[in-house]
């Protein structure tokens, strides 16, 4: 199951509750291999504008602590039928059913590498 790892709080938010236009996501688990892999750190575009082939960041419809990176398949009346790029290794709509509008965060947009610290010997 690829969850991934977000701000504490909403995501895209500030702690002055402050909404900002982008967020970051670390992918865990193998269900969206290969485009996107365990480890990968993502940043994610806040956008009402997603439409299938698109990967995003969703609240789970069923655990609302948890977020979940999966691809738009389709759209139902009650909101977007998604699932993983692995479907072997993914839990997805096929599990939980389809995923609200407002549960979608936003569309991933950008896959980065943080930098590491290296320490200065001193």
């Amino acid at each position: 199951m690829a969850l991934t790892i977000a701000p504490i709080g909403r995501p895209g938010s500030r702690q002055d509750g402050t909404v900002l236009p982008i967020t970051r996501v670390r992918v865990v688990g193998p269900s969206m291999e290969p485009a996107l892999r365990n480890g990968d750190w993502w940043v994610v575009r806040r956008t009402a504008k997603v439409g299938v082939g698109d990967v995003v960041l969703a609240v789970h419809p069923q655990r609302p602590h948890a977020l979940v990176v999966k691809r738009i398949a389709r759209r139902e009346p009650e909101g977007w039928w998604v699932l993983g790029d692995n479907g072997a290794a993914s839990d997805d709509s096929r599990v939980f059913g389809v995923v609200p509008d407002a549960n979608v965060v936003g569309r991933l947009w950008w896959r980065y590498r943080p930098l590491r610290r290296q320490a200065v010997a001193g």
